[in-house]
Formats: structure tokens, sequence, C-alpha cells
């Protein structure tokens, strides 16, 4: 009697001890979207403060790159969200711009030169993440299940400012997107 009993006491413990756990769980937010600097720009700081130590964030990044270039994971337009093509995806990965220059001997014509530039991970300081925030109402402990992340390079205008941040794509890590981020 008391082998039979056993198990099911403990199931009915897990049971309830689950079900604890759910309850005092609620949403606050199904969606959160924010920048997380991993390299700081003031090299007054701690090393820990926005930052992520170089060898980390290094393979950090050129993991989140090499397995969406490997087609491990999908990539996704930063704007339309539609899923990217190997060749689309290498194509952010490495711009050609043409640039229109003036000669300096007379007639002083113009000429347009193509500029070629290859995305150096080191380039990418920050990463925007898209997370499913819960909380734990007693304990206040709160959960966040990272639903996709965004590498981001900074720009430069002429004058050497910073003008932001360049969204590259979309990884997302949970089936329901990017098809409820699409607009209606």
């Amino acid at each position: 009697m008391f082998r039979l009993l056993l198990p099911a006491i403990l199931l009915a413990a897990i049971v309830i001890g689950c079900n604890k756990q759910r309850d005092n769980k609620s949403l606050v937010t199904k969606r959160i979207q924010y920048d997380v600097p991993i390299k700081s720009p003031d090299p007054d700081n701690d090393w820990w403060v926005q930052n992520i130590e170089g060898q980390d964030r290094e393979k950090l990044v050129k993991n989140i790159m090499q397995s969406a270039l490997d087609g491990k994971v999908k990539a996704y337009d930063f704007f339309t969200n539609e899923l990217l093509s190997p060749e689309q995806l290498k194509s952010i990965m490495k711009r050609s711009d043409t640039i229109t220059l003036e000669r300096a001997e007379p007639p002083h014509s113009l000429y347009d030169t193509v500029l070629t530039q290859e995305l150096n991970t080191r380039d990418i300081t920050r990463l925007r993440f898209l997370e499913e925030w819960k909380m734990d109402e007693k304990s206040l402990h709160i959960t966040k299940e990272v639903a996709g992340v965004c590498p981001l390079i900074a720009r430069y205008g002429d004058d050497g400012e910073l003008r932001g941040y360049m969204p590259l794509f979309w990884v997302f890590f949970d089936d329901k997107y990017p098809g409820e981020l699409k607009l209606k």
C-alpha cells in the first residue's frame, strides 16, 4: 500500500509546486524592445559598465553573425520582417556605395567611385533585444525571455559626430515572430 501511495504523494507535490510557481508569475509585457551597449564608449567606466569583455563580446557577435550566414538561424529584414536570403544577408555585411568626386586638375570634372566596405564584427557595439517579461508578484523576481536579437552598428556623419545606430537584421528565437510584428 505504501509503495502505491508514495509515488502518488510525490506526483501531487510536484503538480502543486509547479502550479504555485505558475500562479505567482504574471505577464508584465508581451513585448519590449531596447538597445544594450556591449562596448562602452567611455574608457573611464569600469570594464563591466555597458560592456562585455572583448573576447566574450566578439564571440557573441560572431556566433550571431555566423549562425545567420550559415542558415542555422533565420535572419529577417529589420524594417519589413521579411526573411532574408543568404545573398541579401551577405549584401548587408558587405556594402557598396557610389560616391561622386571632383577631379583636382582642370577641368575639374566629376567622376564616380565605388567604395566597398565589409562589416567588421568589432563595429557591432550594441544589440537590440525583443523580450517578454514576467514577474513573480510575491518575490518581485522578473523573468525575461528573449524573443529576438538585432545587431547594431554606429553610424557617423561627415563631421565625425555619432548620428545613431543602424540595425542590421533580426534573428528571432520564438516561433510567433516575426509574424506578430508585421503591420496589419
